[in-house]
């Protein structure tokens, strides 16, 4: 039988992987036969690469020669977006990053990619109210473009979660943008909602949400994740094993959202902000 988890022949550009869940699915890829591009402000040591590309994320500009020298160089057949910014960091950097930037770097690989591709991001649980704020995030995800993209964070930037926030627009546009794309393509758009996990960003979260909430999260299982749990159902939805999965939003949790969005579980948010 096909090994369908088989990353052999393929090469995937990964934005963002020089720790955390990126360097993790990027380990999981190599390991499974994939050739990796990898881009990030720094360099990965813990993985082998075929190129490795500096890039500041917040440069479209420069997310449009990343992708423009990686196609360059040969197909893209996997696009992995996994960088990321904790809201403890400039309001508009956070927006760039962690939406702007992926929507762009999905938006200009698209055209160079094969029909038989797939892209994913990584969401988080903290955008599971994205339902309750539709109107509030569509005037982003639909933005036409990087420019028009930045001008709407800046000009609503002031009061502005961006965390959260980045959160809910990379689901939303997951699930508005895989409709259309995969029709026209066959591109497969999926993104993962992780819950607590052990990355180098985990301590940002403390210090912005409160260590007595962050202990306090729901967690069905008892523990964060880690950064290799996170990194096998990124390499899944981008393998061949999920051909017929487009447009997911899959909640890699532990059963916390799930809990949350039932009423089965409940989040003590008066804990926020303490030590």
């Amino acid at each position: 039988m096909k090994n369908l988890f088989s990353y052999e022949g393929k090469r995937c550009l990964f934005a963002g992987c020089f720790s955390g869940m990126g360097e993790a699915a990027a380990q999981i890829v190599e390991s499974l036969g994939g050739t990796v591009v990898a881009a990030d402000i720094r360099k990965p040591t813990s993985f082998g690469y075929e190129a490795f590309h500096e890039i500041d994320l917040r440069d479209g500009s420069a997310i449009e020669q990343l992708v423009a020298q990686v196609a360059g160089a040969g197909p893209i057949d996997r696009l992995f977006y996994c960088a990321g910014l904790p809201g403890t960091k400039p309001t508009v950097d956070v927006m760039l990053v962690n939406f702007v930037g992926l929507k762009h770097t999905v938006e200009c690989a698209v055209p160079r990619m094969p029909r038989s591709g797939a892209a994913v991001s990584i969401s988080s649980s903290a955008g599971m109210g994205y339902l309750g704020n539709m109107a509030a995030v569509m005037p982003l995800v639909t933005a036409p473009g990087w420019a028009e993209g930045k001008k709407w964070v800046e000009e609503n930037a002031e009061g502005m979660e961006a965390y959260s926030f980045s959160k809910m627009c990379t689901i939303v546009y997951t699930l508005q943008r895989a409709a259309s794309l995969t029709a026209a393509t066959g591109i497969r758009l999926n993104c993962t909602s992780p819950g607590p996990t052990d990355t180098p960003m985990m301590p940002a979260f403390v210090e912005q949400a409160g260590k007595k909430f962050m202990d306090a999260y729901p967690k069905p299982i008892g523990r964060n994740s880690t950064s290799e749990e996170q990194g096998w159902p990124l390499a899944f939805l981008n393998s061949d094993a999920a051909s017929y999965v487009s447009g997911e939003n899959l909640y890699t949790d532990g059963g916390g959202a799930a809990g949350m969005m039932t009423g089965a579980l409940t989040m003590d948010v008066s804990l926020i902000g303490q030590d």
